[in-house]
């Protein structure tokens, strides 16, 4: 991606979280980016495009900085998982279900970059209610993002089913969206979105644990292999 294009995505994604969609203009975003309108026409056919693009790159640099934390933890040792919520220098914790609630709780952090990405994903969440193309990149986006968690429950409850899983990932991703609109519009204090986000993490966790995965029929065993 050209540093113009990049340039134009990020001052995109900044003017969708100052205004919102419907306030996002042209001429705005040309000041914002440095660049000309005819540049961004270039670019971006139209605005159905220009919104299409936004989102992906949005959903983009949400991967980079949870990947960025992630290579950080790397550094730190094996298995080291550092609190994205806690301060610089903390202890950090091990094994995949603090991995899995550091992923999450990646989105709850009181960062600029965070807050904006968070606000502009939230508008664009809610415009694709009114525009179905942009409807079916966030489908898109969602369905790799309730992937990704379900992955990582599947590393703490291997036993569990895959569709328990994918249940599992969608109500916690599902959460995890309303309390971060809660917590930016000022109505959930930041601790207790993360408070809440991790209680939630809990009872999935004990829920899929009662949850143990069928073997096909074929594999069960007969009642010779049973007196055996």
């Amino acid at each position: 991606m050209s540093d113009r294009r990049t340039a134009i995505l990020e001052a995109a994604a900044t003017v969708i979280a100052r205004r919102g969609v419907r306030g996002l203009r042209v001429e705005e975003l040309a000041v914002e980016a440095g660049v000309s309108k005819a540049l961004i026409y270039y670019h971006f056919e139209d605005r159905t495009g220009l919104l299409r693009r936004t989102l992906a790159f949005v959903n983009n640099r949400a991967e980079r900085y949870t990947a960025e934390q992630s290579a950080a933890d790397a550094a730190a040792g094996p298995d080291a998982v550092t609190d994205p919520g806690t301060t610089t220098g903390a202890a950090p914790t091990t094994g995949p279900l603090r991995r899995l609630e550091q992923a999450l709780l990646l989105e709850l952090q009181d960062l600029p970059h965070v807050r904006e990405n968070s606000t502009a994903w939230g508008e664009l969440r809610a415009s694709a209610v009114f525009d179905p193309e942009l409807r079916g990149e966030l489908a898109l986006a969602s369905v790799i993002w309730v992937r990704e968690v379900a992955d990582q429950l599947g590393e703490v409850r291997p036993t569990a089913p895959e569709s328990a899983l994918t249940a599992s990932a969608e109500r916690l991703t599902a959460l995890l969206e309303g309390l971060s609109a809660r917590w930016l519009s000022g109505i959930l204090p930041l601790t207790d979105a993360r408070t809440r986000m991790r209680e939630a993490i809990g009872v999935e966790v004990a829920h899929l644990a009662g949850h143990v995965a069928r073997l096909p029929a074929d594999d069960m065993p007969t009642s010779s292999q049973k007196l055996d």
